[in-house]
């Protein structure tokens, strides 16, 4: 097979895996940086092409786009689609997890668990706002953040009416969230490969630290999940119409609740937490969709 990873950084430990998986098992991989793509969009003829030259017949494509770089990103992935190559996210699914409002409302939909949500406008209508999710302490989410930045624990009614206040003087967009404290600083991976979970961990914040991301010095270990855990983040993943996925939960009193559902999640935490060959796992699904589709064009 040949497979690209659409990725602006060849040195990240993700990327590197990807392609180490996808050479061990003898097929061609190629990583390029989506941003030095451009794209012949010419009907019956598309073409895909990269610093002057056209990639040619592309198998299957890994996205690895950075939330800065959505747009293009996923009008390059969407370019592979038009093309008929197998992208292990679509387009419309990396678009969709990264908004962060919508993804809510789809899971919502779905009937899955989530924290009480908030979001509005108007700075006049704060108090409703903080009522909705039963009042402090709670938690101001930038609907633009990622790996914990732009994310606030307001532990009053005061400082949360400061906080929204000052986001919304900048206009920016923000969720407001009910604080789950019996999650204790802790959070859970889950990895989604196909239609399964292919491994696991547990995030723990600093000390003193409510946000678990490992980017801000929490720690990772590995976890057991319990049925409604595996089952809750499957159904996730299928509910944004992705199919690898790093669904994040907290477990609460009342079952677990979804944070996020992350399109590119990072591999260097959960390999080294559990040991477990995730990339591997990824090039395996490559492999069989790919089967699938020249199976399905042969029959045809």
């Amino acid at each position: 097979m040949k497979i690209v990873i659409l990725s602006s950084g060849p040195a990240l430990y993700s990327t590197r895996r990807l392609k180490e998986a996808g050479e061990q098992r003898d097929h061609e991989v190629r990583v390029i940086n989506h941003m030095r793509c451009y794209m012949d969009i010419t009907s019956k003829k598309p073409k895909m092409l990269y610093q002057g030259e056209p990639l040619g017949k592309v198998d299957a494509v890994v996205p690895r786009i950075g939330a800065s770089r959505t747009f293009y990103g996923t009008a390059v992935v969407r370019q592979f689609e038009v093309m008929g190559t197998f992208v292990a996210n679509d387009s419309q699914a990396i678009s969709r997890s990264r908004d962060k409002l919508r993804s809510l409302q789809i899971l919502a939909k779905q009937g899955l668990g989530l924290p009480i949500t908030g979001f509005a406008h108007s700075t006049k209508d704060i108090d409703g706002l903080i009522d909705i999710v039963g009042g402090a302490p709670l938690v101001i989410k930038l609907l633009e953040g990622t790996q914990g930045i732009g994310v606030v624990l307001a532990e009053t009614r005061s400082a949360a009416k400061s906080v929204i206040e000052a986001f919304r003087g900048l206009d920016a967009n923000i969720l407001v969230q009910e604080f789950v404290k019996e999650a204790g600083g802790a959070d859970i991976r889950c990895f989604v490969v196909g239609n399964k979970v292919v491994a696991a961990m547990k995030r723990q914040g600093a000390p003193g630290e409510f946000r678990s991301n490992v980017h801000r010095g929490g720690s990772a270990s590995v976890v057991k999940l319990s049925a409604e855990e595996r089952k809750t983040a499957v159904q996730a993943a299928k509910a944004m119409g992705l199919i690898v996925a790093g669904v994040d939960i907290l477990r609460s009193n009342r079952g677990p609740l979804i944070m996020e559902v992350n399109s590119s999640p990072g591999l260097e935490g959960i390999e080294k937490a559990t040991e477990k060959d995730v990339a591997g796992q990824i090039i395996d699904l490559l492999e069989q969709n790919v089967g699938q589709q020249r199976r399905s064009r042969a029959e045809h």
